[in-house]
């Protein structure tokens, strides 16, 4: 059990980020429409893959970092743009939902080869 607990771990926060985004979403009465719509847009990254592993692997974790997301919601916040706001919050939920799912980041070996261990 002890050698599972880091996954465990990471799959627990991913669970919390994307429950934290959509609570913080829905508290600011954002669109669910606009939710619905955008929520899988990072998965766009996928087509990186079409240039190869190592390619793909660059703009998957590109788009799949919670860097970007979170420098978003954050400027969001401090210039007063809801829609800044809105959009990372999205990213952000897409994010911890993969992480739940034990979609990590990815080596430039193989889509299955992540940060979490293989998919």
């Amino acid at each position: 059990m002890l050698a599972r607990l880091p996954a465990v771990l990471l799959r627990l926060e991913g669970a919390a980020v994307f429950a934290a985004s959509i609570a913080l979403y829905l508290h600011f009465d954002f669109s669910v429409l606009a939710l619905v719509l955008l929520f899988l847009a990072p998965d766009l990254s996928f087509l990186g893959y079409l240039a190869g592993p190592r390619a793909g692997a660059a703009t998957y974790n590109a788009v799949h970092t919670e860097l970007w997301p979170i420098l978003i919601a954050v400027l969001g916040v401090l210039v007063d743009a809801s829609v800044l706001v809105q959009v990372g919050l999205i990213w952000l939920a897409h994010l911890g939902i993969d992480r739940m799912l034990g979609y990590g980041l990815k080596y430039p070996t193989a889509f299955k080869d992540t940060h979490l261990d293989r998919v």
